[in-house]
């Protein structure tokens, strides 16, 4: 393993990351840092080339020291697809998809959870909690039955059905609240403090964001080791587009790319977009949204601890944050079902709609390259689809169609 240390990106304290570290004394989260000099000199493109399809190809860069530690259900390596038709019919020539509904649980949670629970396992950690809007809860309790550790979840009582029998099903415990993902919180720090649990709250510990760093470890590396101009995430806590940054920053100072950066763009609902209204103002730092609600569940976070990490990210990149209502992320999701044959959750639905609005404003180029990240297979948000068909009796015939 090469991690030198764990760093607060607030004050500049360090901390050894032999240690069982939460936040920094500041309150601030905690980043990973690698002697990246050292990974150069064993790490290239030509060794990777020959190594399997996970996450774990990049290991040097990942912050887990013994094999036989790692929990793995074969995630990483999703496809970026083309999305000639929708991108042809709005100006944009190179329009494609990072679909990762197509790991294990269907969603990219799973690559925090892998090496989150990887790392907590290698630091002898055995109950984990956590508060969740859905997915990240389902990784977390998948992967900690992979691993033999148990899990403890609290998540709303609104979040979809299906996360909360997925959570069951992995035999976690799990607690439903009444209120949002800030309020499962604050239940879960009571019981971190009371029975001396491991916080795995988004950004509460170091790791999460390693694996989700690995989306653009991967991305680039599917560029042939050049970035792509514009990347749209959608973002709730934001730790995929904390992690896709820091991928970019570390591969800059090993050398293996340039210094060309892809602007980032964070991809709200106008049903709870504080991080877009932080943008909009100019503020380091987000506000607490009231009465946070959309059909993206998974990124209605009225509040994020790493507010000012995903701020940092999108600006230093010359990115961008775009709010989107309900019904543009509805429509999305319909058009790339039925356009490209790709069902997406809401949530990356939001990015196509916000790509869409940007190309339309001149912000993206036609000839630029674009990638939506996709969070998670539609296949868990069914309520989405309003799909009412007609009923035949068995006489009935069906009707004649026109060529497409």
């Amino acid at each position: 393993m090469y991690v030198s240390h764990l760093a607060c990106p607030k004050c500049d304290a360090t901390f050894d990351a032999e240690a069982r570290r939460q936040v920094c004394t500041c309150g601030s989260p905690l980043l990973v840092r690698y002697a990246l000099d050292q990974v150069a000199d064993v790490l290239s493109p030509g060794v990777l080339a020959g190594r399997p399809s996970t996450l774990w190809r990049y290991r040097e860069l990942l912050p887990v020291r013994e094999t036989a530690n790692i929990v793995t259900l074969g995630e990483g390596m999703t496809p970026i697809l083309p999305l000639g038709k929708i991108g042809a019919a709005n100006g944009m020539t190179h329009l494609s998809l990072k679909n990762e509904g197509l790991l294990p649980t269907g969603t990219f949670k799973d690559r925090g959870a892998a090496v989150g629970v990887s790392r907590a396992r290698e630091l002898g950690i055995d109950i984990l909690a956590m508060p969740t809007n859905g997915n990240a809860g389902g990784a977390w309790a998948t992967y900690c039955a992979r691993g033999g550790m148990k899990a403890v979840i609290v998540m709303p009582m609104d979040a979809p059905v299906i996360n909360q029998k997925e959570i069951t099903a992995a035999g976690a415990h799990l607690f439903l609240v009444e209120g949002l993902i800030s309020d499962a919180g604050r239940i879960v720090a009571r019981a971190v403090s009371e029975h001396g649990w491991f916080d795995a709250s988004t950004l509460k510990e170091p790791y999460r964001i390693e694996g989700k760093k690995t989306m653009g470890l991967e991305l680039i590396e599917q560029f042939g080791w050049k970035v792509p101009d514009v990347i749209l995430y959608p973002t709730g806590g934001g730790v995929g587009i904390i992690g896709i940054y820091k991928a970019v920053r570390e591969l800059q100072q090993m050398g293996w790319i340039g210094e060309r950066m892809p602007r980032l763009v964070a991809v709200q609902s106008t049903g709870c977009a504080p991080i877009v209204q932080a943008w909009e103002a100019g503020r380091e730092e987000s506000e607490y949204w009231p009465d946070a609600a959309t059909v993206a569940f998974g990124i209605t976070v009225p509040k994020a601890l790493g507010d000012f990490l995903v701020l940092e990210a999108v600006r230093a990149t010359g990115g961008c944050a775009v709010a989107v209502t309900d019904a543009e992320i509805l429509d999305a999701q319909q058009r790339l079902a039925s356009m490209e044959g790709l069902f997406v959750c809401p949530e990356g639905a939001a990015t196509l709609a916000a790509a869409v609005r940007l190309a339309e404003a001149g912000w993206i180029q036609p000839e630029e390259h674009v990638v939506l990240l996709n969070t998670g297979t539609g296949l868990k948000y069914p309520e989405t689809v309003d799909s009412r068909p007609p009923c035949l009796s068995p006489e009935d015939s069906l009707p004649p169609l026109s060529a497409p």
